[in-house]
């Protein structure tokens, strides 16, 4: 018996010619259109199958598109967002935001009807207008016709930077920060990281079928990386093209040639050692962001709509879908815990988040109905409180770019039976619990309510932390330590302290006779500075440095921090404010008034200047 023909559901564009050949042919098309590195939405594979067995009409194609490999499709490179476009004649003729399955039926329906009508000569083709293909000069003209708005609170740009190991191996790293340093741009992170070789080819994926890459990927991982967070001026504006312009050619032995004092020229030796890595474009430095510094959060200024709207790369009056790395909210309900648990992370780490916190808890009656006081009318809010409280929750805060709508696209519906029915692949559909209606999975709505919901249940503090000059030799060791702990490094930056910042951040200490000495110590080598993020993470951190005396500390906290790496009470490794209105002060005396947010809201200065808590120890 023959075998049967498979039959391809979504073919496959790859390539402008593909494009171009998919366009040609006359049938209406639903494209799944994505970026290379994270792939189609796979939720929705389910629905599709269906209206193809249900409609077995000819006309309809579905299709799935690499927008960084099809010129046609330049304006969508860089959305995270599902884009399922509708392409009739080659014609863009509608377009869905969104894993949203029942308006994506509905968007099929209704533009087949439509073609149908067209082809029998009834009616005339209408053109979508889609405000990701508008040209630059179409969107000045609209936003020359909107209302001014007030300034808004917008992220710097940043770009990342990977020192490789040959060029740290060869102690030539402080030369490359110096200039950096000469260049005007500003280290906002610096971490120096030995990376794995599943990691490497992770990162560099978009070389994978490149004849060096396997060597690439050895080179990288034949020792530490220093891999860096840049940013320049008031709003980054230019420094991810800035700092490719320096570094110079891809292949080292070109840019001996075209530009031999570029960086890569300078300290790289051709295509696979070429000394040092920069970021390709906005849109790949915020996934590279994501991948080396989940927990960071781009510094924001304050900007006028135009600079906004660049930032953006939107017009204003529209949400902008640029990249940005977010947070949300993600619950594992008790019965999928018990039965799922294992499962649902691997898929949650196979989807490319990282879990900023977690906390496994047992939430009490009054807390459940308060989490979810807006359901209280709606029948499920009994069953869904029961099945909140019958045992341990746990709750993921989830990094990822655009992670509320990534998140929600791979939970699928919020009804258990439209999941089942619609996206049989989603998360919600496939850890379903056998006996009960309710779906066993929470994600917030929007990025409002994804701030407000972690708020409910993880109580973060900021705090400052200084890694003092004597301690800086241990200074990754320390890092990593406090990372175990649970603090994310918000932000971090190293510093040589003027005198004037030394006696700001231990203005308390004034009065005391070891003062003078303390200054001296302070201001005699770099020092590390740290925005840390964690629950209670004043007093946390407290706990964790252990007593200012280190044989102290070695006595009654062993495995402190000062017990581990301090020398004396006035070389003891490291410092933080004991209260959490110093911690906001001391930050500001540091970074200024640009404020690093673990939440990625906006905040605003404030006016009045916090009062500094005295303390017993330097």
């Amino acid at each position: 018996m023959a075998k049967r023909k498979e039959v391809i559901l979504q073919e496959v564009l790859n390539t402008q010619e593909a494009w171009d050949e998919a366009m040609n042919n006359g049938k209406l098309y639903v494209v799944d259109a994505h970026q290379k590195w994270c792939g189609p939405c796979t939720a929705i594979i389910g629905m599709l199958k269906r209206i193809k067995n249900e409609l077995g009409d000819d006309l309809l194609r579905f299709a799935t598109a690499e927008v960084d490999s099809i010129d046609s499709l330049e304006q969508y490179r860089g959305k995270c967002e599902p884009n399922f476009l509708f392409y009739g004649g080659g014609e863009l003729v509608a377009a869905v935001r969104g894993c949203n399955a029942p308006l994506v039926q509905e968007t099929i329906n209704e533009s087949l009807s439509n073609e149908h009508k067209i082809l029998e000569g009834k009616a005339e083709r209408k053109v979508f207008r889609d405000v990701y293909s508008e040209t630059p000069e179409q969107e000045e003209d609209e936003e020359e016709q909107d209302d001014e708005e007030p300034e808004g609170v917008v992220s710097k740009q940043v770009t990342v930077a990977l020192i490789k190991p040959d060029v740290v191996q060869n102690g030539q790293t402080e030369e490359i920060l110096q200039k950096i340093s000469d260049a005007g741009i500003e280290v906002l992170a610096d971490e120096e990281r030995m990376l794995s070789e599943d990691e490497a080819r992770d990162f560099y994926k978009n070389k994978s079928e490149e004849e060096y890459f396997d060597k690439l990927v050895d080179y990288v991982t034949s020792g530490p990386c220093r891999i860096l967070v840049l940013t320049k001026g008031d709003s980054g504006e230019g420094v991810v093209s800035l700092w490719r312009d320096i570094i110079g050619p891809f292949d080292a032995a070109v840019a001996k040639e075209e530009n031999p004092d570029s960086l890569r020229a300078i300290y790289g030796t051709d295509a696979t050692s070429n000394a040092l890595h920069g970021s390709s474009s906005s849109e790949e430095a915020m996934r590279e962001l994501g991948f080396f510094f989940p927990d960071f959060k781009p510094p924001t200024y304050r900007s006028a709509k135009s600079a906004a709207s660049r930032a953006s790369g939107r017009r204003s009056k529209t949400p902008s879908q640029k990249p940005r790395l977010q947070r949300t909210l993600a619950i594992i309900r008790p019965d999928a815990l018990k039965a799922h648990k294992d499962a649902i992370l691997q898929k949650i780490d196979e989807s490319g988040f990282k879990i900023a916190m977690q906390k496994e808890m047992t939430l009490t009656r009054e807390q459940a109905e308060s989490f979810y006081s807006e359901h209280k009318d709606k029948d499920y809010f009994e069953p869904l409180v029961k099945q909140m409280t019958c045992g341990p929750v746990l709750a993921l805060c989830l990094a990822h770019n655009d992670a509320v709508a990534q998140w929600r696209s791979m939970l699928g519906p919020k009804v258990l039976s439209e999941a089942i029915e619609e996206q049989p692949d989603s998360l919600r559909a496939q850890f379903r619990v056998e006996d009960s209606d309710i779906n066993m999975l929470h994600g917030s709505d929007s990025d409002a309510a994804a701030q407000e919901e972690l708020g409910k249940i993880f109580q973060v503090e900021q705090t400052l932390a200084v890694i003092k000059p004597d301690a800086m030799d241990e200074k990754e060791k320390i890092m990593e330590k406090l990372k175990e702990a649970g603090f994310m490094i918000s932000c971090q930056k190293d510093m040589n302290l003027s005198k004037e910042i030394a006696t700001e951040i231990y203005k308390s200490k004034k009065d005391s006779e070891f003062y003078d000495n303390l200054i001296d110590h302070m201001t005699s080598g770099p020092t590390l500075m740290m925005v840390l993020s964690a629950e209670n993470a004043v007093d946390k951190l407290r706990e964790m440095m252990g007593p200012a005396d280190p044989e102290v500390a070695k006595e009654s906290n062993p495995d402190s921090l000062r017990a581990l790496f301090a020398k004396s009470i006035m070389e003891n490794a490291i410092h933080s404010p004991s209260t959490n209105e110093s911690a906001q002060e001391k930050i500001r005396v540091v970074f200024g008034d640009a404020q690093f947010d673990w939440d990625a809201s906006d905040l605003q200065p404030e006016e009045e200047e916090a009062a500094d808590e005295p303390s017993t120890e330097p």
